[in-house]
């Protein structure tokens, strides 16, 4: 016995010995890494008929997700969970404690949420026709709810403009571990016009107890250039694990420009650097959204042209992105969703054919640990109308996709 094991070592060496002297060591590494990767995709439907899911998945295991159900103009919005290793999510949960103060028309203004101290709850979204005015020139008010401390509910939701008005795109909200919450959102500036408008943040320091009034961010950045904010298009918040905030909008400088640009504060909101993520010439509006998934550093993915792109964000120094272009011809791609697994795979998915009041299909393409695509692609009919994706990395490293 112990002379076959001998032999036996001695040519695994020997076969390793010729494979590397062929320069193939690496390749064949790397082919095993593929095979033994668990990164395949699964595609689940929104529960209970719901459309814009937004999803995360905790420490713990457990997949969090909201979605819109109801009239498109006026309806509410739930919460549910999967524990680990469970196969049903749990009894919904209203956020929204108005009955139809939620909008999803457009697409790009339905909920946002964030996982911020103890795993608590941040909800944040466009408020409806229905919603309770709060503001003083009556424009759409920007609401707020969190999971109270049992897990059990939501408290009632506010509204949190209180200075700022114009509402339209979508807002978005981010958190941390440490009790900080920010909701931000693009409204009015002081002339009339989307080549004036600001994104505003609220800032909330007791794990959203309480927030400070709203102050305009977008044009007090290093950067000192007036951007404005594309009117109809959505934006994104995110914390990464540093505590850097990193606000993500579509532009709408001089009415013409209106491509992707990037805010980012290390000082929790306080001061801002700013750097344009791209370059757009339009004088519509597209109606597009943003995200951004947490790995080594933020990657965001975004549209331009009826393509989808992604990139990481860098910050110190803080640089434009150099972004890439998902495989395939540039069709009508939008609303990109974007997660990270442990093994450092990336999955990216979006919606084509999508439109005002017009459904589509789903698309998606998995990323290796370097940023290449692999074989694991695909499609997949049956987006409803004012419907998306968001995608979530599993804690075995699978992935799925929920639309």
């Amino acid at each position: 016995m112990r002379t076959r094991l001998l032999l036996l070592s001695a040519f695994c060496a020997a076969l390793a010995a010729v494979v590397s002297a062929q320069g193939l060591f690496l390749k064949f590494d790397s082919l095993s890494l593929e095979s033994n990767s668990k990164a395949s995709v699964h595609l689940l439907k929104t529960p209970n008929g719901g459309i814009q899911p937004q999803a995360a998945m905790d420490e713990s295991g457990t997949l969090h997700l909201i979605y819109f159900a109801g009239e498109p103009s006026e309806g509410d919005i739930f919460y549910v969970r999967r524990k680990a290793n469970q196969t049903e999510f749990s009894t919904p949960l209203r956020v929204n404690s108005q009955p139809g103060s939620a909008i999803a028309s457009g697409t790009i203004r339905g909920a946002q949420f964030a996982l911020g101290q103890n795993g608590r709850m941040h909800v944040s979204w466009n408020g409806s026709r229905r919603a309770t005015q709060g503001d003083a020139l009556h424009s759409a008010p920007m609401l707020y709810a969190r999971m109270n401390v049992a897990g059990t509910a939501f408290e009632p939701q506010r509204n949190l403009m209180r200075s700022s008005s114009g509402l339209d795109g979508g807002g978005s909200v981010a958190a941390d571990k440490k009790g900080n919450v920010y909701v931000a959102w693009h409204g009015a500036g002081e002339k009339k016009g989307e080549e004036y408008r600001h994104i505003w943040l609220a800032i909330s320091t007791d794990d959203g107890k309480t927030f400070a009034r709203e102050v305009g961010v977008s044009n007090r950045n290093n950067s000192k250039e007036e951007t404005g904010a594309c009117a109809c298009c959505g934006m994104r918040a995110f914390v990464d694990q540093q505590g850097a905030v990193y606000l993500l909008y579509r532009t709408a400088t001089q009415m013409t420009e209106r491509g992707m640009f990037l805010l980012v504060s290390h000082d929790k909101g306080l001061t801002f650097q700013g750097q344009r993520m791209d370059e757009w010439t339009l004088t519509s509006c597209p109606m597009s959204s943003v995200t951004v998934a947490q790995a080594r550093q933020p990657l965001a993915a975004w549209e331009n042209s009826g393509q989808v792109f992604f990139a990481p964000l860098v910050t110190k120094p803080l640089q434009k992105p150099a972004a890439t272009a998902v495989p395939g011809a540039t069709g009508k791609r939008k609303h990109p969703a974007i997660a990270v697994n442990a093994e450092g795979y990336s999955l990216l998915a979006w919606t084509e054919g999508t439109g005002w009041k017009k459904g589509g299909s789903l698309a998606w393409q998995l990323y290796d640990r370097n940023g290449q695509p692999t074989t694991e692609k695909g499609t997949a009919e049956g987006v409803p109308v004012w419907g998306l994706a968001t995608v979530v990395a599993l804690p075995n490293s699978e992935f799925t996709i929920i639309y």
